[in-house]
């Protein structure tokens, strides 16, 4: 059995499970000034999400071990060469977990205005960065002879990146809108729809040239022309995206949200599809690239780990299904009230 292209697939899901559960609630939150009129919307935006974000982060907790275990050159290549990088997303995502956290603590406004706004800036960074890294990662990095990095941290900010960047943040506002635009009432609910209405058009744009200049840019097509059947990835994109749009505008508003969910979760994993068998692709020479089989842990570790994550991932899975059902009325007046949080 190749226990290397198991966990490949492995970790392609984790990060694709992170993207698509944190991203609703990094959208929903640095697009609050949008949505939110007043105090008790304001209100309602931060308690939305106030059940998830810390177990969507165990998605992205549990990717960074998976990497560190079975594929530890991977991950000390990434904190060698990309620390600079790596510690802002990571930075962001703390000040983010603080803002949410202290936002309810103290009732005066300035004191709720600061953290709003700390909170809001710091999940927009954090999106934005992790569509930097990952288009890097797409893009190739500049790995030379013995594993030795020649790029900088300026050069990480290509367009290209930049592109990816803006096209995660375009994903997770869509995304975030439509959380809102379900877990809210009255004209809060209206204005998320009517807002998320108009961010497709800004992802579609985005997305649309994120495929073109990946065409010219990296060799993530290699793949899909190699095997036709991968195609099934992008095409499954394509429809989850624009069904989204379709649900949103019949206002069924739930359908629309896992429509965008899909669409997000295919998205990833088609980027993966197209990175394999690359872990950090090389600019330089092909040759110096880390890959699922020069970068992995021994056969016996990789077989050891498949069998607890055949164990403890659907507990994980099962667990967060639990919550999102616990919680997945909309949030009133009474409902605000009656929870005395955020």
């Amino acid at each position: 059995m190749d226990y290397a292209k198991i966990w490949f697939v492995f970790w392609a899901v984790l990060w694709t499970g992170y993207f698509a559960l944190d991203g609703f609630d990094l959208g929903a939150v640095f697009s609050a000034g949008l949505t939110a009129r007043g105090e008790e919307e304001r209100r309602a935006v931060f308690a939305s999400v106030g059940p998830f974000w810390d177990g969507n982060e165990v998605w992205l907790v549990t990717a960074g071990g998976a990497t560190f275990a079975a594929f530890p050159a991977v991950y000390a290549g990434l904190f060698s060469w990309l620390y600079p990088a790596l510690a802002l997303i990571l930075f962001s995502l703390i000040a983010r977990g603080v803002a949410l956290e202290f936002r309810g603590k103290v009732a005066a406004p300035a004191w709720k205005a600061f953290w709003e706004r700390t909170a809001s800036v710091a999940s927009f960074l954090a999106a934005l960065l992790f569509g930097v890294a990952f288009g890097n990662l797409f893009r190739g990095l500049e790995i030379g002879p013995g594993g030795g990095y020649y790029g900088t941290f300026f050069g990480l900010l290509n367009p290209y990146a930049l592109l990816t960047g803006l096209l995660f943040c375009a994903f997770f506002l869509f995304h975030g809108l439509l959380w809102v635009s379900r877990k809210t009432v009255g004209e809060q609910a209206e204005r998320a729809a009517r807002l998320a209405g108009g961010a497709w058009y800004l992802l579609a744009a985005l997305a649309a040239a994120f495929l073109v200049y990946s065409w010219a840019a990296t060799a993530l097509f290699n793949n899909f022309l190699a095997r036709k059947w991968l195609l099934l990835l992008p095409a499954g994109f394509a429809v989850s995206l624009a069904a989204a749009r379709l649900l949103l505008g019949m206002g069924r508003r739930g359908a629309a949200f896992l429509a965008s969910f899909a669409a997000i979760a295919l998205f990833s994993l088609s980027g993966f599809a197209g990175l394999y068998p690359d872990l950090l692709a090389s600019r330089v020479d092909p040759a110096y690239s880390l890959t699922v089989y020069n970068a992995s842990s021994s056969a016996y570790t990789l077989k050891l780990m498949t069998g607890v994550v055949l164990v403890f991932l659907p507990v994980v899975i099962a667990y967060q299904a639990w919550v999102y059902r616990l919680f997945r009325a909309p949030l009133g007046r009474e409902e605000l009230e009656r929870s005395g949080m955020y």
